[in-house]
């Protein structure tokens, strides 16, 4: 029990930074759509995903490698190789980025903003050489150093958000004579949401300078060969999860059936609902922070299945939570897109439900993948990913110009969907974990049916209040259900035990 203890104290400070830095980061929502058009903010979402596609080929899953070579060798060596491996290799695909940034911004329809390429390829390369310094927090079991400067980073870079676009930009637009217009440029447009990332990505690096401290440039040949070819498969299970994550950005942009700027307004839609699965997406990364530096450490133990198990029904419990949270309260989560000055955005609300299921599908495809970290198969990972891009791509291009972005929200259903039932098939094969599937499914079954309730309720055109509180009443009644049949379980977490006294 002392395990998963100390699991959840970890966990709770990583999403404590998390929840707190994703829920200012989200405040940029409906700052930026009150700003701009779809259109706009579509091309907003597509860099940040291509950003995500990039941060994955400059990371080479060289965070996940660490905490599997220190438990073979040195901490101080593997770290040392590994950073100078990811130095190295940031020059150089920095290098391959920028020199053909014209190119890249004219495929992606932004021919004249190369300058929004270089930004991104900026913001990369100084988030890739924070990745292990952050790695070595979480090994050293320091959450809250980790949490402090996450939230810093994300308060800078809102902060700059708020100040070049609600401070600077009124007063030039207003033809003011001070010094917060002179900050402001038209031509730069929407590239001053990249600049404040830029800077605050810079500032965490300097906040991460005593992990940078005892760094010493070192390559040893053996060395960083085993690291690479234990993480090589991750690169690919890192980039199928990129292209799982954001590639039906740029297939909406491409493939739409319509104008430029109809794709680019679907787009920014898209990108704005995807964003209320906020709460699933959360707790995912947050359980990851924790997680897989935890089952690397427990994996020796007697009872390390065991404990995979519990902690699987808890991680499944726990997304049902949240997908309820969401979805019986959407009339009020659309508010965080905008609605109010953009009521575009609120057209594709109806993905939600079908967004949310597909992470939690992700989630515990997360979960299993355990087994094959554990048991040096990463390559089968890597096939998983595949897989599963390959349906992400296949559907979104053969249904986007006929279903719009709603193929996209289907795409990523179906491919978690078969990612998951694939990692519980070969998991069972090559590392059996005695996991309650007919538990944790029924906990999603009866999760989905209380929001059906809800929709046939909001189909009657009920109105808002009692919308509201029949939504209210239905997830304290799951809550009730949740506590009765778990009741043994629940009551050994900590701050929940005091509920059964």
């Amino acid at each position: 029990m002392s395990g998963i203890k100390q699991l959840a104290s970890q966990t709770a400070w990583y999403g404590l930074s998390n929840i707190i830095g994703r829920f200012i980061n989200y405040l940029l929502t409906p700052l930026l759509t009150s700003i701009y058009a779809p259109a706009a903010f579509g091309d907003i979402s597509l860099l940040f995903a291509i950003a995500a596609f990039l941060n994955i080929i400059f990371t080479y899953g060289m965070e996940t490698s660490y905490f599997r070579f220190i438990q073979l060798e040195e901490e101080k060596k593997v770290f040392n190789n590994a950073l100078s491996s990811l130095l190295i290799t940031t020059t150089l695909f920095s290098a391959m980025l920028i020199l053909p940034a014209s190119s890249i911004a004219a495929y992606l329809q932004l021919a004249g903003d190369e300058e929004y390429i270089l930004l991104v390829v900026g913001i990369v390369a100084l988030d890739t050489i924070a990745v292990l310094p952050f790695s070595k927090l979480r090994h050293e079991g320091r959450p809250k150093k980790f949490a402090l400067i996450k939230i810093s980073n994300i308060l800078i870079n809102v902060s700059l958000v708020i100040f070049f676009l609600h401070v600077c930009k009124p007063a030039f637009e207003n033809g003011e004579k001070n010094i917060w217009s002179t900050l402001y440029s038209p031509s730069i447009g929407i590239g001053y949401v990249f600049v404040a990332q830029l800077i605050a990505s810079g500032i965490t690096l300097l906040l991460l300078f005593k992990e940078f401290k005892s760094f010493q440039l070192d390559i040893n040949t053996r060395l960083v060969r085993d690291i690479l070819i234990y993480s090589s498969p991750l690169i690919i299970v890192g980039f199928g999860g990129m292209i799982n994550e954001t590639i039906d950005r740029l297939m909406i942009v491409q493939r739409f059936d319509g104008t430029v700027e109809a794709a680019k307004a679907a787009n920014g839609i898209y990108s704005a609902n995807n964003k209320l699965a906020i709460l699933i997406v959360i707790f995912i990364q947050t359980f990851r922070m924790g997680a897989e530096p935890f089952f690397f450490k427990t994996a020796s133990n007697e009872d390390a299945k065991i404990t995979y198990a519990r902690i699987m029904n808890l991680f499944v419990i726990a997304c049902c939570c949240c997908f309820l949270a969401v979805v019986l309260y959407l009339d009020i989560w659309k508010y965080f897109m905008g609605v109010h000055k953009n009521p575009a955005y609120a057209e594709g609300l109806f993905i939600v439900p079908i967004l949310m299921i597909s992470k939690i599908f992700l989630g515990i495809y997360y979960n299993l993948s355990i087994w094959y970290k554990l048991t040096n198969k990463n390559m089968m990972g890597a096939i998983i990913t595949i897989i599963g891009a390959c349906i992400t791509i296949v559907v979104n291009y053969l249904f986007i110009p006929s279903m719009g972005y709603l193929a996209s929200a289907i795409a990523n259903l179906a491919c978690y969907g078969i990612m998951m039932v694939i990692s519980i098939w070969l998991g069972n094969k090559y590392y059996p974990v005695p996991y309650n599937w007919m538990k944790s499914f029924g906990f999603m079954v009866l999760a989905y049916a209380f929001y059906l309730i809800h929709q046939t309720m909001r189909n009657q055109s009920i109105d808002t209040a009692s919308l509201h509180l029949a939504g209210t009443g239905l997830f304290l009644l799951y809550i009730i259900i949740l506590m009765r049949i778990e009741k043994e379980e629940l009551r050994k977490i900590p701050f929940l035990s005091k509920l059964y006294k």
